[in-house]
C-alpha cells in the first residue's frame, strides 16, 4: 500500500516545501507574469488563502534558489527570459520580508515593537548603527536601510510584506484610537516604496483588506493593485482543474472513508469548500487551507471558519439593522463600494468581501454592479452559527446544540417541541432600543432568528430546508431565499425594501425529512391567527408540489403577539391521503 503524500498544511515556507517534499500546485507561471510586467504590486486575499507561501516563493526567486524550482514552470521561463533580455539567470537581490502575522497588537507600543525588531534584523545586516532618538522615525530607518542595501550590493532590493493589515484589523472595532495611530505610522512607513523607487527592484504587499484613495497606501501611485484583476485571480487558493490533476488519491480516499463514489465526493467539495471568485470572468476556487485539511482528516466539516470569528463584523450588522438573508446573494456593491477600506457599521460589506465571508456571484455589466454572497457551505453555515447568539440569548458556543435540538424534533415529528423552542427564542430578543415607529425594525430581528435556525438545519444530512420569499441562487445552483416579509435594509452603497407578503404562491418554510414534509407560515399581525396562517398553506395549494413524494406533509401556521413579542400560537394539520387531521397549540 502506498504511503499517503504530504499535504502541506500550514506550510508558509516554499523552501521548507520543497526541500521535504510536501505536494505543491505549480504557481510559478503567475511570480514569472508579475516580476516581468509591473514593479509595485498589491493582493488582497481572506485568511489562510496561500499569500504568505506565495511571498515565500517570491522571495526564493529573489534570492537565486534555482534548486527550489526544478521541475516548475519558472525552471525553464526563467532561463528563456534571461536570455531574451541578455542577463545571467537568477540573480540575486537583497530581499526584505517583512512578516506582520507575528504579534499581537491591542497594546499601543505592540506594532513600534514590531516595527523596530522587523528593521534592526536588516540594518544588522548592512552595519547600520541606529542612535536611540532615532528609533520611532521608522518610515527615515525604513529609506536609509534601502538605499545601504543598494550601495553595497549594487542591486536594487526586493520588498515584500506579508499581512500589512493585521495590526489594522486586530484594533478595527476595539480600538479605534489606536486604530488610526497605526493607520498613519503605516502610512508613513509604505510611503517610502514611492520615494525610495529607483532603488527598488521588486515590491509586492499582501493583506486581507484593499485599500481606497483615504487609505495608508494613498500616497503610493505606483501601486498597482492586482486583487480583482483577471490574470491573478487563480494566483492564491486552488482551481477545480488543479483539485482534480493534484489531489485525485487523496479525494478517493476522502470518497471511500464517506461512503460516496469519486463524483459525489467532487460535488462535496465543491458545495462546501469552492465558490470564491476574484474576478466576474475568473474562475471559482477552492479555499486551499479548508481543502487540505478535509482530504488529510478525510471529514467534511468547518475548518477555515473556526481559524477566525468576526466579532466586529457580526456587531456591525446587528447595529445597522441588515436584512441577513441578503448576505446569500443579494448583496450589491459597484466597485468603489468594493475597495472601501474602511469598516463601519454604516457600511459593513466591503470587509465582509474582502476579508472572504462574501464572494462575487454575478457582475451586472450593464450598471457596473457586483451581486454578492456567501462562497459556499461552509461559510454559509459558519457565519450564520455566529449570527444566531447575537440576535437571541443562545450562548455563544452552543448554536451547534440548539440547532441540534430542533433537528432532532423534527426528525421525531415532535412539532410542538419544536414551536415551544422557537418560541423560547423568540422570546428572548431585546427590543429595547426600538420604539413603536420601528415597528418593521423589530419584527426583523424576529424574522431574522427565525431565518437563521432553519438555514442552519439545512447543513445536515437528511433535512432539506427552504425559506421562500425573493430567490437567491448560490453558485453550486442550490436556492437560498428572503423568508418572512418586510424590511428595509440601507447602507451607503445599496437600499432596498421589502414588502411582507412577497412569497408568491409559497410558504414561509418548508423543511423535508427522510419521511415528512413540514410546511410553515408565520403571520406577524396581531390581526391574524394561526388559523389564517394554516388556510393560506391550503388555499394557495402550497403542499400541492409535495404530494408526489407519498411522504406524509405536515401543516404549521403560526401567529405572533405583539404584545409578548413571541409566538402567540400555532395550529398543526396532517395531510394523509386526502385527510387531515388538526391540532391546536400555543
Amino acid at each position: 500500500m502506498n504511503a499517503p503524500r504530504k499535504l502541506p498544511i500550514g506550510i508558509q515556507s516554499f523552501k521548507d516545501l520543497r526541500e521535504k517534499n510536501f505536494l505543491y500546485v505549480d504557481k510559478t507561471a503567475y511570480l514569472s507574469r508579475l516580476v516581468n510586467n509591473s514593479k509595485v504590486y498589491f493582493l488582497s486575499r481572506p485568511r489562510r488563502f496561500g499569500k504568505s507561501l506565495f511571498l515565500s516563493t517570491l522571495a526564493a526567486y529573489f534570492l537565486g534558489q534555482k534548486e527550489l524550482f526544478k521541475g516548475l514552470y519558472l525552471e525553464q521561463a526563467e532561463e528563456e527570459q534571461a536570455v531574451q533580455e541578455q542577463r545571467t539567470a537568477w540573480l540575486e537581490y537583497p530581499v526584505f520580508y517583512l512578516d506582520f502575522n507575528i504579534g499581537q497588537y491591542l497594546e499601543s507600543e505592540a506594532l513600534s515593537e514590531r516595527l523596530d525588531s522587523l528593521l534592526k534584523e536588516q540594518e544588522s545586516l548592512y552595519s547600520i548603527l541606529v542612535a536611540k532618538e532615532e528609533k520611532p522615525f521608522f518610515a527615515s530607518r525604513f529609506e536609509r536601510l534601502i538605499k545601504a542595501a543598494y550601495q553595497q550590493t549594487g542591486k536594487q532590493v526586493v520588498i515584500l510584506v506579508d499581512e500589512y493589515d493585521k495590526p489594522l484589523l486586530q484594533t478595527m472595532g476595539v480600538n479605534e484610537e489606536l486604530n488610526e495611530h497605526y493607520r498613519n505610522t503605516l502610512k508613513a512607513f509604505y510611503s517610502v516604496i514611492k520615494t525610495c523607487d529607483q532603488y527598488i527592484r521588486f515590491a509586492f504587499l499582501t493583506g486581507v483588506t484593499k485599500f481606497s484613495k483615504i487609505s495608508i497606501f494613498s500616497d503610493l501611485n505606483n501601486l498597482k493593485d492586482i486583487s480583482l484583476h483577471e490574470s491573478y485571480a487563480g494566483m492564491c487558493g486552488i482551481s477545480q482543474k488543479e483539485l482534480e490533476i493534484n489531489f485525485q488519491p487523496e479525494i478517493q480516499a476522502l470518497a471511500q472513508k464517506q461512503g460516496l463514489d469519486y463524483a459525489e465526493a467532487l460535488a462535496a467539495l465543491k458545495q462546501w469548500y469552492d465558490g470564491y471568485l476574484f474576478h466576474p470572468a475568473g474562475e471559482g476556487m477552492y479555499n486551499p487551507y479548508s481543502l487540505l485539511n478535509v482530504l488529510d482528516d478525510k471529514e467534511i466539516k468547518s475548518y477555515w471558519f473556526g481559524t477566525g470569528t468576526p466579532t466586529f463584523l457580526v456587531n456591525f450588522l446587528k447595529e445597522a439593522h441588515y436584512y441577513i438573508p441578503d448576505l446569500d446573494g443579494n448583496v450589491e456593491l459597484d466597485e468603489e463600494g468594493l475597495q472601501t477600506y474602511r469598516a463601519v457599521a454604516q457600511d459593513a460589506f466591503p470587509i465582509l468581501f474582502q476579508a472572504g465571508y462574501l464572494t462575487i456571484k454575478e457582475y451586472i455589466s450593464d450598471l457596473r454592479l457586483y451581486r454578492l454572497g456567501f462562497p459556499n457551505n461552509e461559510v454559509r453555515y459558519g457565519f450564520l452559527h455566529n449570527l444566531l447568539p447575537a440576535y437571541s440569548d443562545v450562548p455563544f458556543g452552543q448554536t451547534g446544540v440548539w440547532i441540534g435540538r430542533f433537528i432532532q424534533d423534527i426528525r421525531k415529528g415532535n412539532v410542538d417541541e419544536f414551536m415551544e423552542r422557537l418560541k423560547s427564542i423568540i422570546s428572548s430578543i431585546s427590543y429595547d432600543t426600538f420604539t413603536e415607529q420601528n415597528l418593521k425594525l423589530r419584527e426583523q430581528n424576529y424574522q431574522t432568528a427565525v431565518y437563521l435556525v432553519f438555514s442552519l438545519m439545512g447543513q445536515f444530512a437528511q433535512t432539506e430546508v427552504h425559506c421562500y420569499g425573493s430567490a437567491a441562487t448560490d453558485g453550486g445552483g442550490s436556492t437560498q431565499q428572503r423568508c418572512f416579509g418586510g424590511a428595509e435594509t440601507r447602507s451607503q452603497n445599496y437600499t432596498r425594501m421589502y414588502s411582507f407578503d412577497d412569497a408568491k404562491g409559497r410558504a414561509d418554510c418548508v423543511v423535508k425529512t427522510a419521511d415528512t414534509v413540514y410546511i410553515f407560515e408565520f403571520k406577524l399581525s396581531d390581526n391574524d391567527s394561526a388559523e389564517d396562517a394554516l388556510n393560506q398553506i391550503k388555499e394557495h395549494r402550497y403542499a400541492e408540489q409535495y404530494k408526489a413524494d407519498s411522504k406524509k406533509i405536515v401543516l404549521i401556521g403560526s401567529s405572533f403577539d405583539e404584545h409578548s413579542r413571541t409566538i402567540k400560537e400555532w395550529k398543526t394539520e396532517v395531510l394523509k391521503n386526502h385527510g387531515s387531521a388538526a391540532q391546536d397549540m400555543g
